[in-house]
């Protein structure tokens, strides 16, 4: 980093702090940096192994006994104050450093029901029960590369707990991917038992190029619904549609309709997605089942396009039952999560600490991500909070991506693959230095 950059953010930190009472002074951004990267090169080797493992054993959504566990003593070692079973599997860290705010930093312990097919040394071949199917389990989403660079920063701020003073929650939270274990721990009286924090940190990695850091202050992420809709009719021989009324006909219809809710119904300008990722019914290419049921998922960022949109999938959806004499349909909308809503000065606050750090590589985004995340239920429950982003793959392989070339693997793909290093470094020294930033200093 060359000293004018320094000097510059040292001065637009100035004016962030004059903007954002109640908030330490500005970092040493270089030398803490320096100081948290002395940490890593000790301890990553460490944390490569704990990646690896945590990676080849995943487990899915308040099953994750094993991943609880592990983490558990990890900070045990670490000095933390460990309570496991918050929120049937969640796990809370909590280090006393002095005199100063309560800063959470959270993570997901949760995978997903798919098999991984990266080819990896450390590949999964894990499997669980899903939904009463036995079913491969992948960290397809990323939350390995999150656990780690958690401990990485439990273990940085340790190291460097001269420099800073405060204490630190950290929370594994259990059931991410299916919205459910936010609710769960604070259900389980997280903030009443642990204390309220003052503020709140969380990361996610992604399809860029490693080493970048994105952030974004005021609405990250897109609230998710889902949607769950069976159709009746009456079953028969598959050679005499005319004596059924065929569920399998008002469903397909009803997945090309629903479509019309968002390009004709919404504004185009507005973000709206509806989209169906499960349909089941029938056993056999020669009957018609008396039923079928689909299952899907809605996301936006403004509660108008939201409930415009249920409206909507429910009136088509009737509509398509009526349009075969069939009865109405079984339909319900389940509300998720809201949307992940950035606190704006800590926000920019922590973009003037990334921007000093990591130069061009720290990115503030210029519009929300379109996946959903249950950590809105914290900030909900008023924690200003900043959730960020970074990179995971080599800048070569994304620019080659970005000119036309091979699609990268996104989050969820079976293909996904994050590089270890140095994405889990960079998670680390961006979690580390927002943390610290938020603190007094010694």
């Amino acid at each position: 980093m060359s000293k004018s950059r320094s000097v510059a953010g040292a001065a637009v930190a100035a004016l962030v702090l004059a903007a954002t009472p109640g908030l330490a002074a500005p970092l040493d951004v270089a030398a803490t940096k320096a100081r948290v990267d002395a940490v890593l090169d000790k301890s990553y080797p460490h944390l490569d192994a704990l990646y690896k493992d945590i990676h080849a054993h995943p487990e899915l959504g308040f099953q994750e006994v094993n991943t609880a566990a592990k983490l558990a003593k990890e900070m045990r070692a670490l000095g933390f104050e460990v309570t496991e079973h918050v929120g049937q599997t969640g796990i809370v860290a909590i280090y006393r450093n002095g005199a100063g705010p309560l800063v959470m930093i959270r993570t997901e312990l949760d995978a997903l029901p798919m098999e991984e097919k990266t080819g990896l040394p450390y590949a999964s071949r894990a499997t669980a029960v899903w939904k009463g199917k036995q079913t491969f389990v992948d960290h397809s989403c990323g939350h390995d590369i999150h656990m780690t660079s958690w401990v990485g920063t439990a273990t940085a701020l340790v190291a460097l707990k001269s420099q800073w003073s405060g204490t630190v929650m950290f929370i594994g939270q259990p059931a991410e991917e299916t919205v459910g274990g936010a609710k769960a721990m604070l259900a389980d009286g997280l903030f009443q038992r642990f204390g309220k924090p003052d503020m709140g940190f969380a990361l996610h990695d992604g399809p860029s190029a490693y080493g970048e850091v994105d952030y974004q202050p005021g609405v990250h992420t897109s609230a998710a619904d889902s949607l769950e809709i069976t159709f009746k009719g009456r079953g028969g021989h598959g050679s005499m549609p005319n004596a059924t009324i065929d569920p399998v006909l008002m469903a397909s219809r009803f997945v090309v309709d629903l479509q019309s809710v968002v390009s004709r119904e919404k504004d185009p300008a507005a973000f709206g997605v509806v989209s169906i990722g499960a349909i089941n019914g029938g056993s056999a290419g020669n009957i018609i089942p008396d039923q079928v049921s689909l299952a899907g998922t809605i996301r936006s960022f403004d509660p108008g396009v939201q409930h415009h949109m249920w409206e909507g999938i429910e009136r088509t959806a009737r509509a398509e039952a009526a349009m075969a004499g069939a009865p109405a349909p079984d339909f319900q909308i389940i509300e998720g999560v809201k949307p992940v809503v950035n606190d704006e000065p800590l926000t920019e606050r922590t973009g003037v600490v990334f921007r000093a750090a990591f130069g061009d590589k720290a990115v503030r985004s210029k519009k929300p991500v379109y996946a959903s995340e249950d950590y809105s239920e914290f900030i909900a429950a008023g924690v200003p909070s900043v959730f960020f982003g970074i990179g995971v793959y080599d800048p070569v392989r994304v620019a080659a991506a970005d000119a036309g070339g091979p699609p990268l693997p996104v989050n969820h793909s079976p293909q996904f693959a994050p590089v270890p290093e140095p994405t889990i470094r960079t998670g680390v020294e961006a979690m580390t230095l927002a943390v610290m930033n938020a603190m007094p200093v010694r």
